[in-house]
């Protein structure tokens, strides 16, 4: 009777897989229009949002309390959680929620009184080199990729800068991936659309290739065949396992 409603499961479970692909995702090809192609896009750091765990490198030539420990330009500092960064002279500075180029004003004008400064521009911030665990924007990889999870955002990144970087695996859907952008209104749905990476791969077709934003999500789902056999692996797993246990009762 066991074996009888195991097999019916699994004939089940491979019916509805052969059924399912046409309706495997739900996007819709005019939510591309939402997203930003790079060559229409003007990003630099002077439009990047600083927030904490962000690392900012503050270098000013010639004022020591901006110097570095003789092997990097400049001081670096994490932003703390309270939005803040400190120095011993100019004391606790807030600057979550600025721009670089906003933050090195604060800081120019409280140097002004106790240092001369020799230029308009006697400051430079810099937001430094970032990854998942310093930053405080990251857009997702997930599904059939070789290096999953959250990557830093530094504002240039683009669908095919990130699936090349995230490398899809051999079980990769290519011609059927999800970009997915949630929507700030839990009112309002996601915008979602689905990219052909083989196409823009093999043939140059840069139709999907938008500039990503903070939070956004690339899922590389399993092609159909391998989607059927990740589930077969996890019907048959507790069989296997099952099996195996009663083995070693048998053999005690």
């Amino acid at each position: 009777m066991v074996m009888r409603f195991n097999l019916l499961r699994f004939t089940g479970i491979l019916g509805l897989l052969f059924v399912l692909p046409g309706c495997y995702f739900s996007s819709n090809p005019e939510d591309l229009k939402a997203y930003t192609t790079p060559d229409l896009a003007d990003v630099t750091m002077d439009q990047y949002i600083i927030q904490p765990p962000d690392q900012i490198t503050v270098i000013a030539s010639g004022i020591p309390e901006l110097q570095g420990d003789g092997t990097e330009l400049g001081q670096t500092q994490t932003i703390r959680p309270d939005g803040i960064i400190s120095f011993e002279k100019l004391g606790e500075i807030h600057v979550a929620g600025k721009t670089p180029r906003q933050v090195a004003k604060i800081i120019s004008e409280k140097l002004a009184p106790l240092y001369k400064l020799d230029n308009d521009y006697p400051v430079d911030v810099r937001v430094s080199d970032r990854d998942a665990e310093n930053s405080s924007k990251m857009y997702f990889m997930l599904g059939m990729v070789s290096n999953p999870g959250a990557h830093p955002f530094s504002g240039r990144e683009t669908t095919l800068s990130a699936i090349a970087k995230a490398i899809p695996t051999q079980l990769a859907w290519k011609k059927n991936i999800q970009v997915i952008r949630p929507s700030p209104e839990p009112s309002q749905p996601s915008k979602v659309f689905a990219l052909n990476y083989q196409a823009m791969s093999e043939r140059g077709q840069m139709g999907g290739n938008v500039l990503l934003q903070d939070g956004d999500i690339i899922y590389v789902p399993p092609t159909v065949m391998a989607a059927i056999g990740l589930k077969i692996g996890e019907f048959l797993n507790p069989i296997l396992l099952s099996g195996s246990t009663r083995a070693m009762f048998v053999a005690d």
